[in-house]
Order: C-alpha cells, then sequence, then structure tokens
C-alpha cells in the first residue's frame, strides 16, 4: 500500500514545529490577523528568529500573508490566507480528537 502523496504533503508542512500552531492562532484572531509582537507573545516559547522563519516558511506555502506598514514605528502583521483558513477548518476535528483523548496532566490515555 502506499501512502497518499497529498498527506504526505500536508504533513511536510503540520509535522514542522510551530507551523500547525501559528496556523491555529491566526485562525482565531480577528480577521484572521495579527502582529508579530502578538504571536510571539502568545506563542512564548518560539524565539523571535524562530518566529520570522516560520512566517517565511508559511508564506511560501501561500498560507499566510506578511503586510509591512510603513510608519513610525513600522507596523508588521501576518494574515491568514483563504488556502489557511481552510487549513485551519481542517484542523478542528483534530484539536476535537485530542481535547478528548490526550491528557495534559500527565496521565495516561485510555
Amino acid at each position: 500500500m502506499k501512502v497518499c502523496p497529498y498527506l504526505e504533503s500536508c504533513f511536510e508542512i503540520l509535522g514542522r514545529r510551530w507551523n500547525g500552531l501559528i496556523i491555529h492562532y491566526l485562525s482565531n484572531c480577528p480577521e484572521f490577523t495579527a502582529h508579530f509582537s502578538h504571536i510571539k507573545r502568545d506563542l512564548n516559547e518560539i524565539t523571535p528568529r524562530s518566529l520570522s522563519l516560520k512566517l517565511t516558511e508559511l508564506a511560501e506555502y501561500d498560507l499566510v500573508v506578511k503586510k509591512v506598514t510603513e510608519g513610525t514605528p513600522v507596523t508588521i502583521t501576518y494574515h491568514l490566507t483563504e488556502k489557511g483558513q481552510l487549513l485551519a477548518n481542517a484542523l478542528q476535528p483534530v484539536q476535537e480528537w485530542a481535547q478528548k483523548h490526550i491528557n495534559l496532566d500527565g496521565s495516561k490515555n485510555n
């Protein structure tokens, strides 16, 4: 039996640390948009450099768009594309499964 190449490609994106969480984060933001500093604040374990690299990677997959607004200071926001929103919607059943079957308190699952 062969592995589905589409699923394999999807896990190429989602299997990388932070990518799925960033997509999920933006999907919960108003208008699917957030400032770099807010993402960094709320995903506090990611370094600024890693966040920048991950957002660039997601932009290369056309899941996120970077918007730079000139001014003092310069404002950088990231917006989930339609393609990114569809992926976020596809992740909702995975989140529901995790809420039912993964214990965050460290005890074993049934």
